[in-house]
């Protein structure tokens, strides 16, 4: 299949939405979750989490456009000024996935989908249990995009995940936990460690065949 710009725009709707949400490949899974001021917690799963950079550590993610009735996750950044972002592994996909539906405002997916809350220390944003890995993030900034979405960078104020899913390197064993990664909305994998390399230096680069 080839297709050219005008040819896309010509997809059906769903067909379009389904490919152009794929084919930018595996995505992370992550649940991002927070609490309002009247301590009302909410949960919903994001696959854009990206790495802006590790001094500052600072961590960001898309947020779709705010209509006039927003839904909860990015209101309750906005007031109290924390979130977590909690790894998915394959024990809670489908709990995961669930929480991306339009729930009333102020109904807990936690609650909906019997996901266990967890609070750690004094943070103020609610952590999913099951999740092996777990971020405590404070917003820094909210930069509007050309269409509509919003790109939230946050620094990274906490972690957790256990001492056997981290290397010497201080690198993350992603396929140890079971963590999972999407591909367009709804399809989710397994992650499996093929190989590592190391940081690559001019001098250093092997004779490809």
């Amino acid at each position: 299949m080839q297709l050219q710009k005008e040819e896309i725009e010509r997809l059906e709707r769903t067909y379009r939405l389904n490919l152009i949400n794929s084919i930018s490949g595996i995505k992370p899974a992550n649940l991002i979750g927070t609490k309002s001021p009247t301590n009302k917690e909410n949960v919903a799963i994001f696959s854009s989490v990206v790495h802006l950079g590790s001094s500052p550590a600072q961590l960001a993610f898309i947020m779709r456009p705010q209509t006039d009735i927003p839904r909860d996750t990015y209101p309750n950044i906005m007031e109290t000024g924390f979130y977590t972002i909690n790894h998915v592994s394959e024990a809670f996909i489908q709990k995961a996935h669930y929480t991306s539906a339009k729930l009333e405002k102020g109904e807990s997916e936690f609650e909906r989908m019997q996901l266990e809350v967890e609070y750690i220390g004094d943070f103020h944003a609610p952590f999913v249990k099951e999740s092996s890995v777990k971020i405590g993030m404070k917003h820094e900034e909210s930069i509007p995009l050309p269409n509509g979405c919003i790109f939230v960078i946050g620094s990274v104020e906490m972690i957790i995940c256990p001492d056997d899913t981290i290397n010497d390197l201080g690198q993350l064993d992603l396929e140890g936990y079971s963590g999972v990664g999407i591909s367009g909305l709804n399809t989710y994998y397994g992650l499996k460690k093929l190989d590592s390399f190391p940081y690559v230096r001019e001098n250093e680069i092997p004779e490809f065949k």
